[in-house]
């Protein structure tokens, strides 16, 4: 199964919504894509993997990597919508733990918001 993924505004951030598979032959392709918008200047990234069935520990460390290089630089990334076996996969890991996980992309969204609002939490 070939991977997809496209970029569009969010609430505080931009969302990368994939779908596919995340193994060893996509996972390059998700950290390309995570460095793109990184190099385009975006420094609040949603990824909503509501349509990965599979996720694999290539993609694993796509995301950590990427979740570094975005927190060194001020930003920040953040999943969202995780189906059941990604979940199960993050969980195991305890990647939930390091990067924050959401269960809806508006979830995640209001969160970034809230995080932008001076008088928030």
């Amino acid at each position: 199964m070939d991977l997809l993924l496209s970029a569009r505004p969010g609430r505080g951030c931009t969302v990368l919504e994939v779908h596919g598979e995340l193994d060893m032959a996509t996972s390059p392709r998700l950290r390309d894509g995570l460095q793109q918008l990184m190099d385009a200047g975006d420094r609040r990234v949603v990824v909503d993997l509501a349509g990965v069935a599979f996720m694999d520990s290539s993609a694993l460390g796509a995301l950590v990597v990427m979740f570094k290089a975005l927190r060194d630089v001020g930003g920040q990334l953040s999943l969202a919508a995780p189906q059941p076996a990604v979940q199960g996969v993050l969980t195991i890991t305890s990647m939930n733990r390091a990067i924050d996980v959401y269960d809806s992309v508006q979830a995640a969204e209001a969160k970034v918001a809230l995080s932008d609002d001076p008088t928030g939490p």
